[in-house]
């Protein structure tokens, strides 16, 4: 593998830049407590970072050589401390933007499963509730996809399965 191969900006046509030369990905762990109330964990980014201070998913630039979910799992464990070994992908949502994307995986956790900071990239690892999350200041990017992302949680907890947010 070529490790870090992928740090870097890239230009989009509209003047914006995305970071990751090769696109980038991050996981969305999902976890009912003991009365059945979802939570996702979400990580307060350090002020240092792109658009810090504001709450989204751990996640990073893809390497040349990984699958857009061996980077989101690769980047979770940097950004992350805690047991990860347990987990069920259980949908994803693809923004293409053309020249760069970003793959959001959701995975499934069979509890809150305690985590914390794994580096500095992240001020604070915190499992939200699903219906609480929009209350915080989140990322733009991840504000922008929340709807679909929250939509095949409510599924997933009906039982229904997970839409194909891929193509919504």
């Amino acid at each position: 593998m070529q490790d870090g191969d992928g740090n870097g900006w890239v230009s989009l046509p509209d003047g914006t830049r995305r970071w990751g030369v090769y696109g980038a990905a991050g996981l969305l762990l999902y976890a009912t407590d003991v009365a059945g109330t979802g939570h996702v964990l979400l990580q307060y980014r350090a002020g240092w970072t792109h658009m810090g201070g504001t709450w989204g998913i751990p996640g990073g630039a893809r390497n040349r050589d990984e699958t857009p979910l061996e980077a989101a799992v690769r980047e979770f464990r940097e950004e992350v401390a805690g047991d990860l070994d347990e987990f069920t992908v259980i949908g994803s949502y693809e923004h293409d933007l053309a020249v760069w994307r970003y793959d959001t995986f959701l995975a499934r956790t069979p509890g809150l499963v305690p985590f914390r900071p794994g580096n500095s990239e992240s001020e604070e690892i915190r499992w939200v509730p699903v219906g609480e999350t929009t209350s915080l200041p989140l990322l733009p990017a991840f504000r922008s996809i929340w709807a679909h992302l929250s939509a095949d949680l409510a599924a997933i907890g009906n039982g229904a399965g997970p839409g194909t947010p891929a193509d919504a």
